[in-house]
């Protein structure tokens, strides 16, 4: 069976304001989500499900199904205020989605094999893209999921501090925790991060997590429960947001299966800062000039 892929871009029209202003990098007008998709295709992903907002669906869609029709299966949900809360009253004031782990709990009823997760604007490169199709077809069980490990140095920002989850792993290559290491930066050839009023060194190879997650379907009623627990906790704070870590943690905490850390060499890119897209672009522009992708991806 072939794996999906489950692209969260429900918070795209919320950054960009109209999607006609999503941000083109390659060479012929390609958007990071364009290069993601090439990349899930020719590593053997059959389907691609989007995660958007209603009110941009018809947007969307006439973005992304003139380039894929014919080349991979597509499905769209909606990432609804209101899906899976039960009887927790939603507060009048909460304006926020209810986070990256709800929007997957979102996509129950598309998805029935299993699945990778990533964000809509980040690149993630060929290698991660094989890596994860690999596992979803080979390892994957109901207890068994994976995550990428990037490498930190290659994910940091010449132009501002950054925030990544930092993966503890055990020997056998399994996770065990992810840390939110805040304000991380390059100071003198180092990276660092500030912890009170102290700066600790990381070291550049210290794996990473980009939300790039591999589940079984398993996933969706394991969530669900762990969802109305946080909404028993949490409902009544407008800010508060239910993330895929939250349910890794729980789920790893809880003993019910393990977390592979899936190493790649892949270089990450996305916009953190404005400063940042000309990086990308230059990126992409080597990339296609080194033949891994073609100048036009969809001819």
């Amino acid at each position: 069976m072939q794996p999906t892929l489950l692209i969260l871009a429900a918070g795209m029209a919320s950054r960009y304001g109209s999607l006609k202003q999503i941000q083109q990098f390659g060479p012929s007008g390609e958007t990071i989500i364009d290069y993601s998709i090439y990349d899930a295709i020719r590593a053997g992903f059959g389907k691609i499900v989007f995660i958007i907002r209603e009110n941009f669906a018809e947007e969307f869609k006439q973005i992304f199904e003139p380039k894929l029709k014919g080349k991979v299966q597509t499905d769209y949900v909606f990432q609804d205020m209101k899906a899976f809360v039960g009887d927790h009253p939603v507060p009048a004031d909460r304006t926020k989605p209810w986070g990256t782990a709800h929007a997957v709990l979102c996509a129950k009823d598309a998805i029935n094999e299993p699945f990778a997760v990533i964000n809509a604007d980040d690149f993630y490169g060929r290698d991660a893209f094989e890596k994860m199709a690999a596992f979803l077809r080979e390892e994957c069980k109901d207890d068994k999921y994976s995550v990428v490990g990037y490498q930190l140095g290659k994910t940091v920002s010449e132009h501002g501090s950054v925030s990544r989850g930092v993966c503890g792993v055990s020997a056998e290559g399994n996770l065990t925790t992810i840390t939110e290491r805040t304000k991380i930066t390059v100071e003198d050839g180092k990276i660092v991060y500030e912890e009170g009023d102290q700066k600790v060194t990381l070291g550049p190879e210290t794996p990473v997590s980009m939300n790039f997650w591999g589940f079984a379907p398993s996933v969706f009623p394991i969530s669900e429960k762990m969802f109305d627990k946080f909404l028993s906790e949490n409902v009544a704070n407008p800010k508060s947001e239910f993330f895929i870590p939250i349910v890794v943690d729980q789920f790893i905490a809880g003993k019910m299966g393990e977390v592979k850390v899936l190493r790649t060499s892949s270089q990450w890119f996305g916009v953190t800062y404005k400063e940042d897209a000309p990086g990308v672009q230059s990126s992409l522009s080597a990339l296609v000039q080194q033949g891994e992708y073609p100048q036009n991806l969809w001819k």
